[in-house]
């Protein structure tokens, strides 16, 4: 009887070991779990800004090209007086140059450093590549370094200029972070085409793309909602992107078409302010 005492004392113990361990278990997969969201957030703000320059980047090229090549009416340009804009050709093969020193403010309020390489060939039938390159390059205060080709169609299948980019760009935000950017950006442009001016500018931006960042953090985003873009605000104004990381997935808000720096993103039925800079 001592014996079978000790034994069911034993398993007794056991079990409430298992219990106790499996409890831990739990609330450390729970805890995991809630850092993993909170991680998500965080980056998603880097992410976010590095998105944001680097649309900036492509804009600064559509529009560059469209004033060049397109708007012979225009009567109010993108480009302030402090940026240096040398075009020249050869062979029939163009060079536009835009130099912005070391800060120039764009008309809506961005500030552009460093040079920006276009090259490219006439159009045909309504489609060119254009080939950028990029020297200490900043917006915004976030360098991006990378070079590759934007193919623009002058009338996509809705009558509007649209122009397509696979890029591999790298972006060092203030911080030191670097966020490296893989992927397809499809851009039209929906109002404001050959209206002479800069302010009624307005983009549609669609795409997918794999993001790096250097504190190792990455995930996959796709664009379920165009982001809308609009010349005279730094930041999208509505759209939705869907951001998958491991097995988990996340829906980052730019808002109903207010201008403002606010973004929301929902993971696991939480949602996270993020304010970008």
């Amino acid at each position: 009887m001592k014996t079978n005492v000790l034994k069911t004392g034993a398993l007794f113990l056991m079990g409430i070991s298992i219990l106790f361990t499996s409890c831990s278990q739990d609330d450390t997969e729970t805890n995991e779990e809630n850092a993993t969201a909170a991680i998500t957030a965080e980056n998603a703000e880097q992410t976010t800004e590095a998105e944001i320059a680097s649309d900036g980047l492509f804009n600064l090229m559509d529009i560059a090209y469209a004033e060049q090549e397109e708007e012979e009416g225009r009567n109010s340009s993108y480009f302030s007086s402090c940026v240096t804009i040398t075009v020249s050709m050869q062979n029939g093969v163009k060079f536009v140059t835009l130099n912005f020193g070391q800060a120039c403010q764009l008309p809506n309020g961005d500030i552009v450093s460093g040079i920006l390489y276009l090259t490219y060939n006439p159009s045909q039938a309504g489609t060119v590549t254009i080939t950028y390159d990029l020297e200490n390059f900043a917006y915004n205060n976030k360098f991006i370094a990378g070079g590759g080709s934007l193919f623009r169609e002058r009338n996509n299948a809705s009558g509007n200029p649209q122009h397509t980019v696979n890029h591999d760009l790298e972006v060092t935000l203030p911080n030191g972070v670097v966020v490296t950017l893989d992927g397809t950006r499809v851009s039209e442009w929906i109002e404001g085409v050959g209206s002479g001016t800069w302010e009624d500018n307005v983009f549609l931006v669609t795409g997918n793309r794999d993001i790096d960042v250097s504190t190792g953090f990455s995930h996959y985003a796709i664009v379920i909602e165009p982001l809308r873009r609009e010349a005279t605000c730094p930041h999208f104004v509505s759209g939705t992107v869907e951001i998958t990381r491991n097995n988990g997935t996340g829906i980052l808000d730019f808002g109903d078409g207010t201008c403002d720096n606010i973004a929301t993103l929902t993971v696991n039925g939480e949602t996270y302010t993020i304010i970008l800079d």
